[in-house]
């Protein structure tokens, strides 16, 4: 190779590497919109822990469980410790089984959804129609963005999600009592394959049933 193609070999190098590392350090929001506009379904694990300690002095117990979406609407977000209780939607109507009660709670999705933190992650690709959406800086080896609804008809204050490589990693929850609410994502996989009647849910035998 000679000394004109040495240099231009090192030029393509060089602009290479500029475009990987601004693709690695996208902001935010450049990183979540592509995450909205790319990902139709996705799967993976949380744990959701409240920042405020409770009166008597202990951190509230931190809970786990799994979750699945498609987009638009449809979700299944499973709390399996420390008790169990699922928030099911299957695309119109929203679904709340609380085990231990054997009790359901349902509820049209759209009133439920709208300013909701699932709108965030499992809602349509409109996000900017019910949310202002900003850049909130770097923290914890995550890039984040603020969301704050625009309606007034939520119990939150403000949203914040941690970008990192293209998909969240975490969320902190402000609610309208001063309480912060931080969720982590583990294991997230993106659209994977999802059986057709996956998010139907059937009412479990001999449970109440409340409609609100």
């Amino acid at each position: 190779m000679g000394p004109k193609m040495k240099t231009a070999f090192r030029a393509l190098l060089a602009s290479a590497a500029l475009v990987l590392s601004g693709a690695a350090h996208a902001s935010a929001l450049e990183q979540f919109k592509a995450f909205v506009a790319g990902t139709k379904a996705a799967q993976g694990e949380f744990t959701q822990q409240q920042v405020r300690k409770s009166a008597n002095g202990k951190s509230a117990p931190a809970s786990s469980g799994t979750f699945v979406f498609a987009r638009p609407g449809k979700f299944i977000w499973a709390y399996q410790k420390p008790y169990e209780q699922l928030l099911q939607a299957d695309g119109e109507q929203l679904y709340i089984y609380d085990k231990d009660l054997n009790q359901v709670t349902v509820k049209k999705l759209g009133n439920a959804l709208g300013s909701s933190p699932a709108a965030i992650l499992f809602g349509s690709n409109d996000l900017e129609q019910n949310f202002t959406l900003s850049e909130a800086g770097e923290r914890d080896g995550m890039e984040w963005l603020k969301a704050v609804p625009k309606s007034n008809d939520t119990s939150f204050e403000q949203i914040s999600i941690g970008m990192r490589g293209g998909a969240p990693a975490a969320m902190e929850l402000k609610d309208l009592f001063g309480q912060t609410s931080v969720l982590k994502f583990t294991h997230f996989q993106r659209n994977p394959q999802l059986a057709a009647q996956q998010f139907r849910f059937d009412i479990p035998k001999g449970a109440d049933v409340i409609h609100q």
